[in-house]
């Protein structure tokens, strides 16, 4: 086999044994492995000796005869210098957004506790004390992304041959929480009111979009006058206000679908009441990504747009989700007894030593966000027996079996019929399986399918809106 072992201290003397001191005796390390196909030369110290380079010999002829040998010093590197000029550079996310995300996820929670210890040393027992240091900041579902982010980086490494195991992987004693499973809290109708009559009257209409169309917050923010076909009784979902870093972009809604939603005509009554008074301004945003582009395709993808906002700030600019949030909306659930006032906590001025601003600031609480309206209408929606298919693509999920994990505890009576079947399933074939027989249930009427440009579909009354 190919390989050999080279002593620099010493050589052979007549009798084959090594006592003629060479020019670098006593100097640098012994013994050198050299030789093997594919793998770097190593060298021995005298502590490790000759049988150390005996043993390192025999494991790389091995593995590189089987195409599998994995230089362990490839693995000494740092996390933080293999993320930093090797990972990081080679990920490719088109999503501004998403990648802001990533990143604060690696540099945050990863390089933060783990950055500094060399790849091939994360193993077991330093992925038990990192999960135990994230345990006590971060919930489940953060932790859960976390380490899937690690797990990727280290996975990587292994594909680019500088670690032979991936212990995100490849061992069951040390594994991140479960993910919660999403359970969708919807709103009475009382307190959608309280809300409605709270809330700055200028953006009283995002309140009725968000309970009346099922729109996310930042697609209630970039809907345009266009985008409302009155006659069609049908709001089309075109694009979205995000937020990346500290700039404004309009961008396609989540999931980079498109989609159309039939509205009921109160709504559409709310929307023209609200351009009587507060007409539609011109808005003007890059699209997708507020950085310039490097190329040409890129440039042409990222050329500012200009749409007819229905909701505007002050100014005339789009709306911020967390400005309009802590002005607008999070007063309003104060004013209407459903969130506790904010704590009041003084900041030094930059630049003007004894000088201090008061910030309000709000507990965190998801169930009372923006979203408990977008879940109030599938709650409606599905209690009303809409076609959970139907459901799903008027709130713009990839799925339906996505509608149906977030929100199948709002269809009513299923475990009650299920029940009431299986009993006359016992009782014999004389009797009807399903209760959902004519004569058992009142006529359910229906609900529209999303109408096509041009074409009038008449949908019923949203319940949630007021009059």
């Amino acid at each position: 086999m190919a390989g050999y072992i080279e002593d620099r201290w010493y050589k052979k003397d007549a009798a084959g044994k090594r006592t003629i001191p060479t020019d670098r005796c006593d100097q640098g390390k012994r013994y050198r492995v050299a030789g093997v196909p594919g793998v770097r030369d190593r060298s021995f110290d005298k502590l490790n000796g000759a049988n150390g380079a005996k043993a390192w010999l025999a494991k790389a002829q091995h593995e590189s005869s089987r195409g599998e040998f994995i230089d362990p010093r490839d693995g000494a590197i740092l996390l933080r210098e293999y993320v930093e000029n090797h990972w990081w550079p080679s990920q490719n996310y088109p999503d501004p957004i998403t990648r802001a995300t990533i990143r604060g996820k690696v540099w945050n929670h990863i390089l933060t506790h783990l950055g500094s210890k060399p790849l091939n040393t994360i193993k077991t027992p330093q992925l038990r004390a990192w999960l135990k240091t994230l345990s006590s900041t971060l919930g489940p579902g953060t932790i859960n992304d976390v380490w899937g982010t690690l797990s990727a980086i280290l996975q990587a490494a292994v594909d680019d041959e500088r670690i032979t195991k991936n212990y995100c992987r490849s061992q069951k004693t040390v594994r991140p929480p479960s993910r919660p499973e999403p359970r969708a809290t919807a709103w009475s109708r009382e307190r959608v009111l309280q809300v409605r009559a709270h809330i700055d009257p200028r953006v009283r209409l995002a309140v009725d979009i968000g309970v009346g169309a099922g729109l996310r917050q930042g697609e209630v923010f970039g809907l345009a006058v266009d985008d409302v076909d009155f006659e069609a009784q049908v709001i089309h979902v075109r694009r979205q206000v995000k937020k990346i870093g500290s700039k404004l972009v309009f961008a396609l809604p989540k999931g980079r679908k498109t989609r159309a939603v039939p509205v009921p005509q109160h709504l559409l009554d709310r929307v023209r009441e609200h351009l009587a008074q507060w007409p539609a301004k011109a808005v003007t945003l890059p699209w997708g990504d507020p950085e310039e582009g490097a190329t040409e395709k890129e440039l042409k993808e990222r050329a500012p747009q200009t749409f007819s906002l229905l909701l505007t700030a002050a100014r005339g600019g789009a709306w911020r989700r967390d400005y309009f949030n802590d002005t607008m909306w999070k007063p309003a659930l104060e004013a209407a007894g459903i969130i506790a006032p904010p704590k009041e906590i003084k900041r030094p001025v930059s630049g003007r030593p004894g000088v201090f601003r008061t910030v309000r600031r709000y507990s965190e609480d998801r169930e009372q966000g923006f979203h408990s309206l977008r879940h109030t209408f599938a709650s409606v929606q599905l209690d009303a027996r809409e076609n959970p298919v139907a459901v799903s693509k008027w709130l713009g999920h990839a799925d339906p079996s996505i509608t149906l994990r977030i929100y199948a505890h709002f269809m009513p009576e299923a475990d009650g019929r299920g029940r009431t079947a299986m009993q006359n399933w016992f009782e014999g074939e004389d009797k009807k399986i399903s209760p959902a027989a004519p004569q058992d249930l009142e006529p359910v009427i229906p609900a529209p399918a999303a109408a096509s440009p041009g074409e009038t579909v008449p949908v019923p009354q949203d319940p949630t809106l007021v009059s």
